[in-house]
């Protein structure tokens, strides 16, 4: 059997976690997909999977051959997009990435727009509070909050965000408003630990600067749940400002010690840097750029 075919069934059965989905995603018979991971492991010489009445599991070869043969797979789909041509019209299956609230406000309209053009990409949308490994999880395309690390997929910056302080006008009213950061240890603090793991609360102000350490009245997993504090007059919080942009033009919640902000917190589109560039990736790509740095709360 074909190499690239082989490869092709084996992440399937992974990605479905067995022969009967493996065969229903490739419209095979589950006998030929058996055969054909049996063939592959015969040919390698090396068992890929553990496999039981109920389930399949990989071996450590098969975890390494699955990481392997879904990068070789990716790069033939670019070489078949480059062989169309730079005009090709983008096809194929497509998986992006990004926070949940984010994802919500500005990548879910974007997609919408861009299955309207293209209707024969098929989105996977992926919107988790957390880093997703892109070539472990399959992800074409991640949006991302913050500095990046160094690493091998191409960055595309479109815009930034900024952490600021915020409460309530009744709270503001009730407690007085700080005026510097130190002030702060005298209020009411809810601290979101997505975007405050610790205590400590960083500022600038000048070229300096400095750190506050407070003890928090609330503490929560979630932006949203801070958010509503807030707004409910319980204390000041951190956020980004694409988070509360809403109460912040309504006055349900208003920006304190705006000039001791620490500097804006870049984003980026990121996505595969093969040798070719995929129809579906650059076309996808192009639409959320010019979104994003449209959107007036990322610039």
């Amino acid at each position: 059997m074909d190499r690239l075919h082989l490869m092709s069934v084996y992440v399937a059965v992974v990605e479905a976690e067995g022969f009967a989905g493996g065969a229903r995603k490739l419209h095979m018979s589950p006998p030929a997909v058996t055969r054909a991971v049996a063939a592959l492991e015969e040919r390698l010489g090396v068992k890929l999977l553990n496999r039981t009445t109920r389930y399949v599991r990989m071996t450590e070869a098969g975890q390494k051959y699955y990481e392997d043969a879904k990068r070789i797979i990716a790069l033939a789909d670019e070489a078949d997009d480059a062989a169309l041509g730079i005009n090709a019209e983008p096809r194929g299956q497509l998986t992006v990435t990004a926070s949940v609230l984010f994802g919500r406000l500005f990548i879910m309209p974007g997609i919408v727009e861009y299955l309207r053009r293209y209707p024969v990409v098929e989105v996977n949308a992926l919107f988790v509070d957390r880093i997703v490994n892109m070539l472990e999880e399959g992800i074409d395309v991640a949006i991302r909050i913050g500095d990046l690390p160094d690493s091998s997929y191409r960055a595309l910056r479109v815009g930034s965000v900024r952490r600021v302080l915020c409460a309530s006008p009744d709270y503001l009213a009730e407690h007085g408003i700080p005026q510097i950061p130190d002030d702060l240890t005298q209020h009411h603090i809810i601290l979101a630990r997505g975007l405050n793991p610790n205590n400590d609360m960083r500022f600038q102000y000048d070229g300096q600067a400095q750190t506050v350490k407070l003890q928090p009245l609330l503490s929560v997993s979630d932006n949203d749940s801070a958010a509503s504090a807030a707004m409910a007059g319980l204390g000041i919080t951190r956020l980004l400002n694409y988070q509360i942009a809403e109460p912040l033009r309504t006055g349900q919640l208003q920006i304190v010690l705006g000039e001791y902000e620490s500097p804006p917190v870049p984003v980026h589109i990121l996505h595969r840097e093969g040798r070719h560039s995929s129809a579906k990736i650059r076309s996808f790509v192009d639409l959320m750029a010019i979104r994003l740095r449209a959107e007036l709360s990322l610039n």
